[in-house]
């Protein structure tokens, strides 16, 4: 069993130990270490079994604190860091070498973001480091929005658990860049994308590219997981035990017990947060084989649900 609490100051001393501590953002829980440590940093990968070709987010509080850590802050990010940060926002700078390539998969970039989550914003304050912290699941799962979603994934390797109640925001941070005066969206994430349009014009990267959740098949279940109209689903799979994982309302061709509603006031937002929650309860249940489910309206969060959906899937 995973030890855990709210004990800042224990966390922060596993961590000086090059210890791994689960930690609460507003998007999902992490899976953190000392970014500056490649000890830390290799217990990381290897715990979640995660490739060393998929680089990693880092965390701190400050962007006095960054700035240690990479060369350059563009004008524009500091524009965005004044307006959504802390938040579920993380930007791609050039590094320095204090930074190790393991954390970054060699790259000569690294990632970082301010995570708008009280407990951990005290516990990055009491550090004189970086924590490198992808999401606290097996690589390729379902990424976890509450600690239950962290035992299903680990029962050792772990030396601390930072409980911090269910994710607010419960999907992972949208990852930027910057190019020819433009945002670049390496990866969807909670900030939508008219959000960073009000400060510049914005582009999203189609292609696939080495950035964190860039993998085609990602965020899934262990059920085979369907994407299409519900009903047809329904019909075709009809000799399989089915779940449905429902936007606003559940459907006649199976039992209520088996399916879930992501929300049934139709917001996106809500859908949003319950998500993750929803696809770890549907994938533990004993009673259904396959997962079904519909892409959500494709506009504001609903987007990024539709890009999680879609990994999930393939």
């Amino acid at each position: 069993m995973i030890k855990s609490g709210k004990n800042i100051d224990y966390a922060a001393k596993v961590l000086n130990d090059d210890g791994i501590v689960v930690i609460p953002t507003e998007t999902v829980y992490g899976l953190a270490g000392n970014a500056l440590k490649k000890n830390s940093v290799n217990k990381i990968y290897s715990i979640k079994k995660r490739p060393k070709h998929d680089p990693l987010i880092c965390h701190t509080d400050s962007l006095a604190k960054i700035k240690k850590y990479v060369n350059d802050i563009p004008e524009e990010a500091y524009a965005l860091a004044d307006k959504f940060w802390p938040g579920p926002m993380t930007i791609i700078f050039e590094k320095k070498n204090i930074i190790p390539d393991l954390t970054t998969s060699n790259l000569n970039t690294v990632a970082f973001r301010i995570p708008n989550k009280t407990i951990t914003l005290k516990l990055l304050e009491n550090l004189n480091y970086p924590l490198a912290a992808p999401s606290a699941n097996v690589f390729g799962y379902i990424s976890p929005t509450k600690t239950e979603h962290v035992h299903k994934n680990f029962n050792k390797g772990i030396d601390y658990l930072l409980e911090g109640g269910n994710c607010k925001l419960g999907l992972e941070s949208t990852i930027i860049g910057f190019k020819d005066n433009k945002i670049i969206v390496y990866r969807l994430g909670s900030l939508v994308l008219n959000d960073l349009k009000k400060i510049g014009k914005v582009e999203i990267l189609n292609k696939n590219d080495n950035y964190p959740g860039s993998f085609k098949n990602h965020y899934s279940p262990r059920k085979k997981l369907y994407l299409g109209n519900i009903k047809n689903l329904c019909e075709i799979h009809k000799d399989k035990k089915i779940g449905i994982l429902c936007y606003n309302k559940k459907y006649k061709e199976i039992k209520y017990e088996n399916q879930i509603i992501l929300s049934d006031k139709s917001s996106l937002e809500e859908a949003s947060k319950n998500l993750y929650s929803a696809l770890y309860k549907l994938d533990n249940m004993k009673n259904i084989d396959i997962i079904i489910s519909s892409l959500l309206p494709n506009n504001h969060i609903g987007r990024t649900i539709n890009d999680r959906l879609t990994k999930s899937a393939e």
